[in-house]
């Protein structure tokens, strides 16, 4: 079967109600991001059936299919996109090899959702959603803020005039990883060569989240700086070298002429986790989390406006909360990622126009940051 053909069907499954099959590469027993994210978010959404793992070896594969009660257990990439159960690959893996699994899925005719940063820099993540365009299967990039309910509704707020023209825009953000202690599972984030650092996954985030608000940000500059070169294991008390930066400041212009200011700072401050304010002519909006992942919330939406002179609390609107199952607080890491898999079924099913960003928009989001890195 042709990749085209894969694609129609897909959207077809997604049309009769039958659920997709999902195979997840990196769903590990004990603590993986998949876990903790992928696991819930699919759990709680109808219209997907996990089908499939697969992680390093075909040991591990089987505990974790015990642990998770997954029928299909393999020790290769290969093997899970070859299996005739699974419509969708997730690669949710560290960023290094992304561009390998994904290339795997893509081979085997799968459509492939690929967890944020795409690809390891500017010309991996090219090439990936080069592929992905020539075998014309849907694809899904891990960009989920955009699909939370809070930044939904921040946007349609923004989109009814709720604070008139938009002035300026202002981030505060704080990167728990990129501080003074490390737990030992983060090391190699640490490390700038594997591309995940606080540049590329929590600013990312923000950055696809505040243009999906706000508009594309335009001649965006950004500025990097590594005030720390080491951080402490919590549990060992040894140094680990870092050489991703701890302090990214950007600023920018938005559509229309507004100003943008975003400034994201390494470890965790005792004063804010996450603040974003939005400021107009007729009023203010500010979306706050005690992270500053904005996709990971949970988020809170305050505004006032008119003569208003303080804030008040402008809750989330049922209609938006797509997935009632999980909590925005208590689920925290699975529910921003449980909407956008509510929304890519609603994508395949050509419920207006697509809303989950694909591998071409991934790209995009990384050039993006790196045509800032390189403003003069």
């Amino acid at each position: 079967m042709n990749a085209s053909a894969s694609a129609s069907l897909l959207a077809e499954r997604a049309r009769s109600g039958k659920p997709l099959g999902v195979g997840i590469i990196g769903l590990g027993a004990h603590g993986s991001w998949a876990e903790r994210s992928h696991l819930p978010a699919l759990r709680a959404v109808p219209g997907y059936e996990l089908s499939a793992l697969s992680t390093s070896s075909k040991e591990s594969a089987e505990r974790s299919g015990q642990v998770h009660g997954v029928p299909r257990v393999f020790g290769s990439a290969a093997e899970l996109a070859a299996c005739d159960e699974v419509d969708l690959v997730v690669v949710a893996v560290k960023v290094p090899h992304h561009r390998e699994l994904v290339r795997t899925a893509l081979s085997a005719g799968k459509s492939v959702l690929c967890e944020w940063p795409l690809g390891n820099g500017l010309a991996e993540a090219e090439d990936m959603a080069r592929q992905a365009r020539s075998r014309a299967v849907p694809t899904v990039v891990g960009l989920q803020a955009r699909s939370h309910p809070a930044v939904v509704h921040a946007r349609r707020l923004v989109a009814d005039g709720y604070v008139g023209e938009v002035l300026s825009t202002t981030v505060v953000g704080s990167g728990g990883a990129w501080g003074a202690t490390v737990g030992p599972r983060d090391h190699y984030v640490l490390d700038a060569a594997n591309g995940a650092t606080m540049l590329t996954i929590p600013f990312g985030h923000l950055l696809d989240g505040l243009a999906s608000v706000l508009g594309e940000p335009e001649e965006l500059r950004i500025r990097t700086a590594s005030r720390r070169t080491w951080s402490m294991d919590r549990e060992t008390g040894q140094r680990v070298p870092m050489t991703a930066a701890d302090q990214v400041v950007a600023t920018g212009r938005l559509p229309g002429g507004a100003v943008a200011a975003v400034h994201y700072r390494g470890g965790m401050s005792r004063g804010t986790g996450f603040r974003w304010e939005i400021n107009g002519t007729e009023g203010d909006l500010v979306l706050t989390a005690p992270v500053g992942h904005l996709q990971l919330g949970p988020v809170t939406v305050e505004g006032g406006r008119s003569t208003s002179a303080g804030l008040a609390p402008l809750p989330v609107p049922e209609s938006l909360v797509r997935v009632p199952g999980l909590d925005a607080r208590a689920d925290a890491p699975a529910y921003a990622v449980a909407h956008a898999y509510r929304r890519f079924l609603d994508d395949l099913c050509g419920d207006g126009t697509p809303v989950v960003p694909d591998f071409a928009h991934g790209a995009a989001r990384h050039r993006s940051i790196e045509s800032g890195l390189a403003a003069p």
